[in-house]
């Protein structure tokens, strides 16, 4: 065979792949990107996303190795509190119903904090999330569901942080070019077929990384994977996210794992584009429901949506929405509680209604009952435990009584108006079933559950992380974390690294 194209290939242009790229790159190895978007699009799911990533951290001395422009000023009016190993495991543990893969999810959390290091020494910049997960309280900043830090520019900053270092560093980045079919002799991954334009051919590399993204864009396979309705959720990321690269895997031999039938998907606004809008960005995203209530067509709660902080339920609730009676909820909140609505809530591409009277309100629901909403608002307001306090930054513990579907925290009366509601679908985000990989290597496996010499993966494509449900931040971190992991084994697989500077 004659000598390959490149060292290491990568399939994708997200955070995993430029983490791969990055970590393979720095170690010596000559990488090619292929992105199947044009460069106006690039970037995946990344690019949407608000930039929040999750990591283990003991307090804000970490969090200055992270953040060290972090000014005096800051550090005195905020209680980042910390966010142990034993935290994430748990948040990962409970979310997931004890499901999540042991050795992958030990990687994840161990390796999270030396992760983000390794990132800010390449020259990615981060700072604390103040406007989406802090409330201030007697003059001082409190942070609260273990999510403190984002990317600076959110998911469009990380994206472009990550291609000026790529670039800087040498990595070539072709756009429009989709990789259709691994080069694969029965035994190894030997490279990627392309096609770029009108043309395809044969790209040979020592290793492959496959970092595409899930199915969530495919319409046929949501249905066929995470069942009927499924064609009708919007997308709120890149419409490039196909499955691609998970197909490519399957069709020579690769182990699917996971939750096949599970994703990632939220209340989403309800006149959203079929597909991620990069003017938007993720601002059709509604995730303040924890102040207020969600009805149905029918008029009726259907979830409670002050069963945990707003990280740890929000990636499940989109599915709940989607299960109702003509796929959408209204959220609703009383003045009491507007000032606490994210910015998401005040742009202008918004499906959204108001009133004086709670009457007024229900005339102004589209498709709901409105005989049934008044009655529900009524027995919901005489079911609030208002001799309880309500505190925004714990889960309170203010609740309701004697309801089917009970609100566990955050439970206020909705009786001072004006009042406010807006419509949500269902947004998937990414999906949950992918490819196994070896944990200590991020090797693709095959069905024998043996090491595919030159396949890797990483990112949303990697099976067994997330079951049913996810903690927010999650997926950019598992990203960083297994795309490092990937491009370093990828680079060592190739011959003795050149550079091993971390």
């Amino acid at each position: 065979m004659s000598s390959p194209d490149f060292d290491v290939i990568i399939v994708g242009a997200g955070n995993a792949a430029f983490c791969a790229a990055l970590a393979a790159r720095q170690r010596g190895a000559s990488v090619l990107m292929l992105e199947c978007a044009p460069e106006a699009e690039s970037g995946g799911n990344s690019r949407f996303t608000a930039g929040a990533i999750r990591f283990a951290y003991r307090g804000v001395d970490d969090l200055k190795a992270i953040m060290p422009d972090l000014t005096p000023d800051e550090i005195a009016n905020t209680d980042f509190g910390t966010y142990t190993t034993d935290q994430f495991y748990e948040d990962m543990f409970r979310v997931t119903r004890y499901r999540t893969d042991p050795a992958l999810c030990e990687r994840l959390v161990t390796t999270s904090f030396d992760t983000m290091k390794w990132l800010r020494g390449l020259g990615v910049r981060f700072a604390p999330i103040y406007g989406r997960q802090a409330f201030k309280i007697d003059g001082k900043f409190k942070f609260w569901g273990g999510l403190t830090v984002e990317a600076v520019g959110g998911g469009p900053g990380l994206i472009e942080q990550h291609t000026a270092i790529a670039k800087k560093l040498g990595v070539e980045i072709r756009y429009n070019a989709r990789a259709i079919s691994l080069i694969h002799d029965g035994f190894s991954v030997r490279g990627v077929n392309v096609r770029e334009g009108t043309s395809i051919h044969a790209l040979h590399a020592s290793a492959v990384i496959l970092a595409s993204g899930g199915f969530e864009s495919n319409s046929e396979w949501r249905t066929r994977y995470l069942g009927p309705g499924w064609e009708v959720a919007k997308v709120r990321g890149t419409r490039f996210n196909t499955g691609d690269g998970i197909r490519m895997a399957l069709d020579i031999g690769a182990s699917p794992y996971g939750n096949w039938s599970g994703c990632h998907a939220v209340g989403w606004d309800f006149n959203a584009p079929e597909f991620g809008d990069l003017t938007v960005g993720d601002n059709f995203q509604k995730h303040s429901y924890p102040w207020g209530i969600m009805v149905n067509a029918t008029g009726r709660r259907f979830v409670d949506e002050g069963a945990d902080f707003r990280n740890y339920t929000y990636a499940k609730y989109g599915r709940r929405i989607l299960e109702q009676p003509d796929q959408f909820a209204w959220q609703i909140f009383d003045q009491k509680v507007t000032h606490l609505l994210r910015d998401e809530y005040r742009i202008k591409r918004v499906t959204k209604v108001a009133a004086d009277t709670i009457e007024a309100l229900a005339d102004k629901l589209e498709g709901v009952d409105r005989d049934a909403f008044l009655d529900e608002i009524r027995r919901y307001n005489a079911a609030v435990r208002t001799d309880i306090p309500f505190n925004a930054n714990v889960k309170d513990g203010r609740c309701t009584q004697g309801l089917e579907v009970p609100k566990s925290n955050w439970a206020n009366t909705i009786d001072q108006g004006p009042f406010e509601a807006y419509q949500v679908g269902c947004g998937i985000t990414f999906t949950f079933g992918g490819l196994r990989i070896d944990p200590t290597s991020g090797q693709v496996q095959n069905n024998d559950l043996q090491n595919i010499p030159g396949l890797y993966a990483a990112g949303e494509l990697v099976g067994g992380l997330f079951f049913f449900n996810y903690p927010g931040g999650t997926g950019l971190i598992s990203g960083c974390v297994f795309g490092r992991l990937a491009g370093a084994s990828a680079r060592a697989a190739v011959k003795p690294a050149a550079s091993a500077a971390e």
